[in-house]
């Protein structure tokens, strides 16, 4: 039932991460602290499709 998703940033529009989720469970898009490399610090990051 989990399914891979992307986490994009919010500021530099870059994919970042993946990552998995329930669908079931988490029906909403999940957001995230996590580090952006092009940054270098920590910045919002959304789930893409």
């Amino acid at each position: 039932m989990r399914e891979i998703i992307k986490l994009q940033c919010t500021e530099t529009k870059d994919i970042n991460y993946y990552t998995t989720k329930n669908k079931k469970k988490t029906t909403e898009r999940i957001e995230l602290m996590k580090y952006s490399p092009r940054l270098r610090r920590h910045t919002l990051h959304r789930e893409v499709k």
